[in-house]
């Protein structure tokens, strides 16, 4: 059987494995744009890319809203949740975004519901099934990681490998670029990871939400792309 810490890490590897059937593979968020702009086309504008989306885009949005959420989830504090919720969903300009942030934050709740019984999960995701909360994907994230036991640091770490992963994975669909590539790139974001990681843990609050023009644009540009393969 497994100990404590081994049970936390298989829980993290479970809930950030990019096949995990909530859909995150098929969202781009705007990189399917910035490939018919010929702006990201080859293996290092890629790795520009994914760098300067952990950077300047997930840090001050998905990442720090985790953080936030992960701190209320240990005191199962379900108002805090809610407000936390309902400002991510404000702060989500582009649409495709929002609604795949929704798509994903509702199917993760619906494994995890099935899995635990924690009564404040369970109390969330009855608020998101009667539309009284939005459910977005990093409010649940960081609220089911909390209840789980893990640590933030850890908890950080794989939310933004997963998201790491996802662009790359995308990336080496429609650029296109090899697998051996697509390798490299992940590879070396590792110690981007880690600062990113540290970085948010300082983040001050008034920064949650700090919006990068150019992606958001990118984002709004492919609601109306001649033609799509992904949903954002």
């Amino acid at each position: 059987m497994a100990n404590n810490k081994q049970k936390i890490l298989l829980e993290l590897l479970h809930i950030s494995d990019p096949t995990l059937p909530i859909g995150g593979y098929s969202h781009s968020n705007g990189l399917e744009t910035y490939i018919q702009q010929n702006v990201v086309r080859d293996v290092e504008s890629t790795r520009e890319f994914v760098q300067n989306m952990l950077l300047y885009n997930f840090k001050y949005n998905d990442g720090v809203f985790v953080r936030d959420v992960f701190r209320y989830g240990l005191e199962n504090n379900l108002e805090a949740l809610l407000e936390l919720d309902n400002e991510a969903h404000a702060l989500k300009a582009p649409m495709e975004v929002r609604d795949g942030s929704l798509k994903l934050g509702t199917r993760l709740l619906k494994i995890y519901v099935r899995l635990h019984d924690y009564e404040v999960m369970h109390v969330f995701f009855n608020k998101v099934k009667n539309k009284e909360t939005p459910g977005h994907f990093a409010v649940v994230f960081g609220m089911i990681t909390a209840l789980l036991g893990a640590e933030i640091k850890p908890v950080l770490s794989a939310f933004y490998y997963n998201a790491a992963v996802n662009m790359v994975t995308n990336s080496v669909k429609l650029v296109p670029l090899g697998q051996m590539d697509g390798q490299d790139i992940l590879y070396k974001m590792h110690d981007l990871i880690a600062q990113v990681v540290d970085e948010t843990l300082i983040l001050d609050e008034d920064m949650r939400g700090l919006c990068n023009p150019a992606f958001d644009i990118r984002c709004m540009q492919h609601e109306t792309l001649y033609s799509r393969l992904y949903m954002s």
